[in-house]
């Protein structure tokens, strides 16, 4: 069958890609070897995000006297936490199949690689079927990354898709770094009553974050009494016995710490072997795909969208790379995607959200600065919602007043970056902000105080 524009993998990239297409007058096919929505939908973003609002709410429950409240005999269970969660994740597949089934985008099941003559073959059940469109775009997505002295045994040495769905949760887990998905991990299994210890080689948690907010959240998380080592290292882990024995290689020596359970959250890799692109004569560099400002690789007809680029490795990144690479397609003039402005949460507890410069990134670039910081404890609706931990911090060049960058950690702060964003976007600067009237009692207001106190403005502080 002949198409305008085949698609391999539905996950954000994948499937938000050939809705647009279809939107835009393109006959679209999806290939999709396991479940419509992808690692996202099934086995990252959502289901996740199910599992930390129990453990929000049940940490809720546990400090309900801090409320007013008094709740008896509240207890976690874990299986129906886990059951609820795939349930969550199943339902957004759905949605998902409902959503390309109305756009009229045909979905291939089945494992598919690219071809010359721009085609794909897709085999299912032992049988391989081509298909040809003028436009191919591959979206296939990544998965865990694995260390070589870290091999997955999917039991006692896990990655990410295991510890969304354990029988139980582990007396103790040792989790190996402390990106998003370490600290996320940390954060829900912690909640839980594991006894969580996280290992990261550099020297602070979240190292892609501002240091300030990764010193809050090291704070934060020895106060809910999550283990932090950093400047560390696993060498080993004797999965020989009942548990793990982890040696942990520290600036003090080495250290061995038994538990029950070993998380790996090293990062992810590129699915990119296997579908092709060397018969195709596709380029990659450091196991990701090589493309231009619309995502065309050096093949005509052969593109490349999501987490198969050296790009950052978000859902939303992936989204609108593939609506960036398709209006292109389809003849419109898309901006290419300014990845200088692409906000990123972590959704553990504090929450961060950040967009932009760090302050020493800020001051590499050769900036001269005016830093403001506002602490959620002078903020009356994180007083009042019991949520004090955290803080807003800007960044601004104190020559042209750009805003160089946002940093946020506490309560909901991922419902609030978006207006940093958006302000970046439109080049407004600092006296702007403060100009703008942020309503009263919010959290959001933190944003605008923060600024006040970059210009020696600030009110309530």
């Amino acid at each position: 069958m002949n198409y305008d524009v085949i698609i391999l993998g539905s996950g954000p990239a994948g499937y938000v890609t050939a809705i647009r297409a279809s939107q835009l007058g393109l006959k679209t096919a999806v290939v999709e070897k396991e479940s419509i929505g992808g690692i996202c939908l099934n086995w990252g973003c959502i289901p996740t995000k199910a599992l930390l609002k129990s453990a929000q709410v049940f940490e809720y429950i546990n400090h309900a006297e801090d409320y007013g409240i008094t709740v008896k005999d509240a207890n976690a269970d874990f299986t129906n936490i886990i059951k609820r969660s795939r349930d969550v994740a199943d339902g957004m597949s759905k949605g998902i199949d409902y959503l390309l089934k109305k756009n009229k985008v045909d979905v291939i099941t089945g494992y598919g690689k690219v071809k010359t003559g721009n085609k794909v073959s897709v085999t299912a059940d032992g049988t391989s079927t081509d298909y040809s469109a003028k436009h191919i775009i591959i979206a296939t997505g990544a998965r865990s990354r694995e260390l070589p002295n870290l091999p997955q045994d999917g039991k006692k040495v896990i990655g990410y898709r295991e510890a969304l769905i354990l029988p139980t949760a582990p007396k103790k887990m040792v989790i190996v770094g402390s990106g998003a998905i370490g600290v996320e991990f940390a954060y829900f299994y912690n909640s839980m009553g594991t006894d969580v210890t996280i290992v990261e080689f550099m020297p602070n948690i979240v190292p892609v974050e501002d240091v300030d907010i990764s010193k809050q959240l090291q704070r934060s998380f020895k106060k809910s009494g999550v283990k932090v080592m950093t400047n560390s290292s696993v060498e080993k882990v004797d999965t020989t016995g009942k548990g793990c024995n982890v040696l942990i290689k520290t600036k003090k020596g080495e250290e061995n710490i038994e538990c029950d359970v070993v998380l790996s959250a090293v990062g992810i890799a590129a699915n990119i072997e296997n579908i092709g692109l060397e018969e195709v004569g596709i380029k990659t560099e450091k196991g990701k795909i090589i493309v231009d400002d619309y995502y065309n690789t050096n093949i005509s007809g052969y593109y490349a969208i999501g987490d198969v680029l050296p790009t950052q490795a978000l859902a939303h990144v992936a989204s609108a790379e593939g609506i960036t690479c398709i209006e292109k397609i389809a003849g419109k003039s898309p901006e290419p995607i300014d990845y200088g402005n692409i906000p990123g949460c972590t959704y553990c507890s504090p929450e961060i959200a950040s967009v932009g410069l760090t302050e020493d990134a800020a001051k590499e670039a050769g900036h001269e600065i005016k830093v403001g910081k506002f602490p959620f404890t002078a903020s009356g609706k994180a007083s009042a919602a019991g949520h004090k931990d955290g803080f807003v911090k800007v960044i601004f060049d104190a020559k042209y007043g750009e805003w160089l960058g946002c940093h946020m950690i506490g309560y909901n702060v991922t419902e609030m970056i978006a207006e940093a964003v958006v302000a970046r976007k439109l080049e407004t600067t600092g006296h702007e902000v403060l100009k703008a009237i942020h309503p009263h009692p919010t959290m959001s207001e933190a944003v605008m105080e923060a600024v006040a106190d970059a210009y020696d403005e600030v009110i309530h502080m």
